[in-house]
C-alpha cells in the first residue's frame, strides 16, 4: 500500500483549486511571562516577536500551496492593515488573490493570540483577541463574489468551500456556488462549521466534518465506528452528497460513498495543537483528488497530512516532502525495507532531494557472518542511505553453482533488513548490478577490496556523475564459502 501511495503523492502535479470561504489573519504575539502585574493577578507579557499567518480559508490556501497546488481565492477582506497583510501572505504562497473582494462594511476577520513563554520556551497560549463581523454579507458583495467565482471556475480542477460561519457562505450563495460548479463538471468539497443543519451544502460532492461537528448535525454522539457509519449514511441521504469523510482524530477517518464504507485508520500522533487540522485535511483531499488520486487514497493522504499538522504549534502547513517522509517511515515499520525497483526509485529520489548521500553495494549474502556485518557497517559510514542490491536465487546459482544459495532470496533479504546498517534492499536477477546502479544513481559505490583488480561494475557510471568508488577491507577467513565448507566438514565427521 505504501509504495503505491508514495507513487501517487509524488505525481500529484500542480492542480488548480478554487477556494471560497472565510479568509482570516492569524497573528501570534510571543512574549516572556516574567512577572505578575501589580495592577491585577495577571501575567505581564514582554513582547519577543510577532508572527502573522494565514488563517481560516487562507490556511487552506497555504496548505494547498505547500502540497504543490495552485489556489484561486474567492472571499472578502476588509479595507484595513490586516487585509493588506493577509493578501501579501497569500501572494507569497503564489495564490491567486484577484478574487478577494475588499469590503467597505466589515473588517478583515483576524485572531490575535497572546502566547506566553517561560525562559524563552514552553509556549502557552494565554488569550485570543478576535476582530470580526459574522453577519451575512450584503447583496452587492454577494453579486461580486458570484461574478468572480464564475470568471475563475473554468480554470479550476476542483472547488472547495471552507465555512467558519463568518457570513460569506450564506445558504443562498452557497447553493449557487455548488450548482455552478456541478454544472461545470467540478467536484465540490466542503469543510463545514459546527452547526445543526447542513442544508446549504446539499448536493455537494463531499463533506468533511469532524467528530464533534458530525455529532451536532446528526443529533447523536459519535463514539464508535458503527456510530460514524450511521452518521455518514444520514449525511449522504439527507444532503444528497456523493461522499462523506468524518474525521475521528486518533481513530483516523470514516469514509462513506456509494461504493465505500470503511474506516481509514491513521497512526496516533502526539497532539500539540489542533488549530488548522481541518484546513489541512480539506487541502490534502482537494489536492489529492484534483491530482488524480481515488477517494480512498486521497483520504489516506489527508490522514497523514492532518496527523503531521497537529504536531505543530498554531496554524502550520505540511509539505509534500513531509508527507513523503512520513510514508517512507511508515513503509519501514509496516512493509519492511524490501522494495521492488519501481518503488525504490521514488524513495531514492526523495532522499536525494533532501540532500542525503546515497550509498550502493551488492552481493549474494548467502550465509551471514562477521565479515558481512563489518562490511555493511563500513558501507553505512560512507553516507546517509544504504541501498543494497541482493542477487536473486537464479543469479546466485549462475555465479556460485547449482548447490547455492543455501538460503533463498526472501530469507536472505529478511535477515539483511534486520540490520541497522541497511536502509533499503532490492533483489535483482541479472548477473551484474549495472542496471540497478544506473537506476539508484549512488553517490558512493562500495565493493570489497578483493575487487580491486577485477574491475568494479558501475564504477565508470558513478564516477561520470561525480560519485566515487570505495573499497572495503575484507575480514580474513570470513566468507560464505568458507562457512559452508566448515559446516559440511563437520557433517562428514
Amino acid at each position: 500500500m505504501y509504495s503505491e501511495l508514495l507513487k501517487k503523492v509524488t505525481n500529484l502535479g500542480n492542480p488548480k483549486i478554487l477556494l471560497v470561504g472565510d479568509f482570516m489573519l492569524d497573528s501570534y504575539v510571543y512574549g516572556d511571562a516574567l512577572r505578575i502585574s501589580p495592577e491585577a493577578p495577571v501575567p505581564v507579557l514582554k513582547i519577543v516577536r510577532r508572527e502573522d499567518k494565514c488563517g481560516g480559508a487562507a490556511s487552506v490556501a497555504a496548505d494547498i500551496a505547500a502540497m504543490g497546488g495552485e489556489c484561486i481565492c474567492v472571499g472578502l477582506i476588509g479595507d484595513d492593515s490586516e487585509g493588506v497583510c493577509l493578501k501579501k501572505l497569500l501572494e507569497e504562497t503564489n495564490s491567486d488573490t484577484d478574487g478577494l473582494i475588499i469590503s467597505k462594511n466589515r473588517p478583515t476577520t483576524s485572531k490575535q493570540r497572546l502566547v506566553g513563554l517561560a525562559q524563552h520556551r514552553h509556549q502557552q497560549q494565554l488569550m485570543r483577541v478576535d476582530q470580526e463581523d459574522s453577519s451575512a454579507i450584503n447583496e452587492e458583495e454577494n453579486i461580486a463574489l458570484l461574478e468572480v467565482f464564475k470568471s475563475k471556475l473554468a480554470s479550476a480542477d476542483i472547488v472547495c468551500l471552507q465555512d467558519y460561519n463568518k457570513g460569506v457562505l450564506s445558504p443562498k450563495i452557497t447553493q449557487e456556488f455548488i450548482k455552478l460548479a456541478k454544472d461545470a463538471g467540478k467536484m465540490v468539497l466542503v469543510d463545514p462549521p459546527l452547526h445543526n443543519d447542513y442544508s446549504k451544502f446539499k448536493g455537494a460532492t463531499l463533506i468533511t466534518p469532524n467528530r464533534q461537528e458530525t455529532s451536532c448535525v446528526v443529533g447523536f454522539s459519535i463514539e464508535t465506528i458503527d456510530d460514524a457509519k450511521r452518521a455518514a449514511d444520514i449525511l449522504l441521504e439527507k444532503y444528497e452528497l456523493d461522499a462523506a469523510v468524518i474525521t475521528l482524530d486518533k481513530d483516523g477517518a470514516f469514509l462513506k460513498s456509494d461504493t465505500l464504507s470503511e474506516l481509514v485508520p491513521t497512526i496516533a500522533k502526539t497532539v500539540y495543537d489542533v488549530t488548522g487540522a481541518g484546513d489541512m485535511v480539506l487541502a490534502a483531499l482537494a489536492t489529492a483528488l484534483a491530482g488524480g488520486c481515488n477517494l480512498k487514497s486521497a483520504v489516506e493522504i489527508s490522514n497523514i497530512a492532518g496527523g503531521l499538522e497537529v504536531e505543530k504549534f498554531g496554524v502550520a502547513t505540511v509539505s509534500i516532502d513531509e508527507i513523503i517522509n512520513e510514508i517512507i517511515a511508515r513503509s519501514h515499520s509496516k512493509t519492511g525495507k524490501i522494495h521492488e525497483t519501481k518503488s525504490l526509485e521514488k524513495i531514492v529520489e526523495y532522499h536525494r532531494r533532501l540532500g542525503e548521500k546515497i550509498v550502493f553495494t551488492n552481493g549474494c549474502f548467502d550465509v551471514i557472518h562477521r565479515g558481512h556485518i563489518e562490511y555493511l557497517s563500513f558501507t553505512k559510514r560512507q553516507g546517509d542511505i544504504v541501498v543494497l542490491g541482493l542477487n536473486s536465487d537464479a543469479s546466485v546459482k549462475r555465479l556460485k553453482g547449482p548447490e547455492r544459495p543455501i538460503n533463498n532470496q526472501h530469507d536472505r533479504a529478511a535477515v539483511l533488513a534486520a540490520l541497522e546498517s541497511v536502509d533499503y534492499i532490492t533483489i535483482f536477477d541479472e548477473d551484474t548490478p549495472a542496471n540497478l546502479i544506473e537506476l539508484v544513481k549512488p553517490d558512493v559505490l562500495v565493493k570489497g577490496a578483493d575487487w580491486k583488480d577485477k574491475g568494479v561494475v558501475g564504477q565508470e557510471f558513478v564516477e561520470s556523475r561525480g560519485g566515487k568508488v570505495v573499497l572495503a577491507e575484507i575480514v580474513e577467513g570470513k566468507s560464505s564459502t568458507n562457512t559452508i565448507e566448515k559446516m559440511n566438514s563437520l557433517g562428514e565427521n
